[in-house]
């Protein structure tokens, strides 16, 4: 009996020891393969290479030098992202307060709009997800506020120096040398120096009919935030626009997919993730080439590529209002660089919390993961035009079924963020339901 307790302690004490330990006798020939990809992979920096931050550490989340992180600024963005008193300045007087950031990018569905097509001003209806959102067809048409591209999620935004899946906005990284581009683009607030995030937080007031000046702050209660957001500007220049962009850029970077099963599982927790999600994995990272381009904490680089993706064609949910402007929006990267060697070469994006998506692509053109993946194992195009500069990725896969099975699983599964719900406000300052506050919204969301 006394040999009995003997080896109990010397087992329990083996296996307290190190949690390190634990993993290691818990790694099974599927984990030791996933680890030897993933170490190739990352250059020979370790899993580490592939691991997001939470998001109050603000010292490891990529951030614009222009734009440091601060609590208050976070805390700022959050609201107004959100804070649908903001829709302040709308071609229809009856739609004023009714539509925010959140309209295109709701928790609900991830921070991908809920619908093919977002919908600002001009929308009604959220549904369950987002997927009631639709346009109210009794506003003129040059009323409704739409996006030529399918608005893409606002998760893990931190990793990357552009914005919009053309990449024009932004004047660091990928758009150091664009700069004769910028006025015949419409963004000479380029010269500013903001990376993508915060001019897309700039322009997007604009672009989107939104109004977040002085009268905004002092009528919703948004003063004080402001104050210590931005204590370090005068006061004369505190009350702006510009700050206005960079607290929601601020919020945006902290939006993080951080609690996935695949970030556990890097972190050292080999239970994880099923048999099945890590041969999707390994799949991933080695025959089905997606780590080529999605790589990174992010899974995805700073490059833009062409894969044949097909656009939006003036259907009912995917409607196309500059019909004269729509050749260079279909041109992806070359619309905005004019070089034809980008042509047809769009931003990669991350594919955290792909399931709450619902639509693929650029254009909306694939309506499941299990699509979007086949079409890359295959060789036809949607868009032909895309040819002369395809990725070379594309169609070479020679993927088994049992491989589209597992990676299908992967993505879907694996790279799933449950708790998002993390970054929505319980309320907005000016006590508006959001994201949306439409009536048939305020039905559909529950709002008094």
């Amino acid at each position: 009996m006394k040999n009995f307790y003997l080896l109990s302690i010397i087992f329990l004490l083996l296996i307290s020891c190190d949690d390190t330990d634990d993993y290691e006798i818990a790694r099974s020939e599927l984990d030791i393969r996933l680890d030897d990809l993933l170490e190739e992979r990352a250059n020979g920096e370790g899993k580490g290479f592939f691991i997001l931050p939470e998001s109050d550490d603000f010292n490891a989340i990529p951030q614009d030098p222009l734009n440091p992180l601060n609590t208050y600024k976070v805390a700022l963005g959050q609201f107004l992202v959100h804070e649908t008193a903001a829709g302040g300045v709308p071609k229809m007087e009856q739609m004023e307060g009714t539509y925010s950031c959140a309209s295109c990018h709701p928790v609900a569905s991830s921070f991908y709009a809920g619908v093919r097509q977002g919908v600002g001003e001009s929308g009604i209806g959220f549904g369950f997800a987002g997927e009631g959102r639709r346009i109210d067809l009794t506003m003129p048409l040059d009323s409704v506020d739409l996006q030529p591209v399918r608005p893409p999620t606002l998760l893990n935004v931190a990793y990357q120096e552009t914005a919009l899946w053309n990449g024009m906005l932004g004047a660091t990284g990928p758009n150091v040398g664009t700069e004769s581009r910028w006025a015949a683009a419409g963004i000479p607030e380029n010269n500013l120096g903001f990376q993508g995030v915060e001019m897309q937080g700039l322009i997007g007031q604009t672009t989107h009919r939104l109004k977040i000046d002085e009268e905004f702050i002092n009528n919703n209660g948004y003063r004080w935030l402001f104050n210590k957001a931005f204590e370090d500007v005068a006061e004369a220049d505190r009350y702006t626009p510009q700050n206005a962009a960079l607290a929601i850029a601020a919020f945006n970077r902290t939006l993080l997919a951080s609690r996935s099963r695949w970030q556990f599982y890097l972190k050292g927790d080999y239970t994880a993730l099923t048999d099945k999600e890590k041969r999707g994995a390994i799949v991933f990272a080695d025959k089905g080439q997606c780590m080529n381009c999605h790589t990174g904490p992010a899974l995805k680089d700073q490059e833009f590529h062409a894969f044949g993706f097909g656009h939006f064609d003036d259907s009912i949910d995917a409607v196309v209002l500059d019909d004269a402007g729509f050749d260079d929006v279909k041109k992806g990267r070359g619309g905005f660089t004019g070089n034809s060697a980008d042509d047809y070469k769009f931003k990669t994006p991350t594919l955290y919390n792909l399931k709450d998506a619902g639509f693929y692509g650029h254009g909306s053109t694939f309506n499941t993961i299990e699509e979007v993946i086949r079409y890359k194992n295959g060789a036809s195009l949607q868009d032909n035009n895309a040819i002369n500069n395809i990725a070379v990725e594309k169609g070479t896969l020679n993927l088994t079924e049992e491989e589209i099975s597992d990676l299908v699983f992967f993505v879907e599964n694996s790279l799933y963020d449950p708790e998002l719900s993390r970054y929505v406000p319980e309320s907005v300052k000016s006590g508006n339901c959001f994201p949306n506050a439409d009536d048939q919204s305020k039905l559909d969301l529950g709002c008094d």
